[in-house]
């Protein structure tokens, strides 16, 4: 059996916890605690240490699913998750440009912990105001070989789709890890 670490990371409130429960095989184990400041009442409650979910693909292979906190002062959590991880996604919320330069922060941070594939997923694209992913790739000043996928969170094919394009991009990886060898 084949176990894949993959990391969920992002701002705040950009749909980290969503996208695992929505795909997860099993309950996502959360560490959400009520959020007491008022200047964050987007919502109601926030991850401080990590989100965990698990999806068997097939007999041979699962991934384990880690969801980040996305506010910095949890981000010591963010080294600690990144141990191991085969791969990442930031998720960035769409709809939000306010967090557009968090989200690249957070992108070349988990870049310099390992040089693992990732996709940026482009979160919330069911709603009016939501960015097209190519005019993200460009305020991200993202390589033009780094996948951007569209994405909506509460839709499972929608988070397949990401969690599948970065499947590929991994497992490209260790076979040519292997040829190397």
């Amino acid at each position: 059996m084949q176990a894949v670490k993959m990391v969920i990371t992002g701002p705040f409130s950009a749909g980290k916890t969503e996208f695992i429960g929505t795909i997860s095989e099993i309950d996502v184990v959360s560490t959400e605690r009520k959020i007491s400041s008022s200047a964050e009442k987007i919502k109601d409650s926030t991850t401080v240490a990590m989100d965990f979910g698990r999806i068997t693909v097939d007999d041979d292979l699962v991934l384990y699913l880690f969801g980040t906190p996305g506010q910095r002062r949890f981000d010591f959590m963010w080294d600690i998750l990144s141990q191991g991880m085969l791969g990442f996604v930031v998720m960035v919320d769409s709809t939000k440009p306010e967090t557009f330069r968090e989200a690249k922060r957070i992108l070349e941070t988990f870049e310099s912990y390992a040089s693992t594939p990732y996709v940026v997923a482009a979160n919330k694209q069911d709603q009016e105001d939501a960015w097209d992913p190519e005019d993200l790739r460009i305020i991200l000043r993202l390589r033009e070989d780094v996948k951007i996928l569209p994405c909506v969170a509460v839709d499972k094919e929608s988070v397949k789709n990401v969690l599948l394009e970065l499947l590929y991009s991994i497992l490209e990886q260790l076979d040519q890890d292997d040829n190397v060898d």
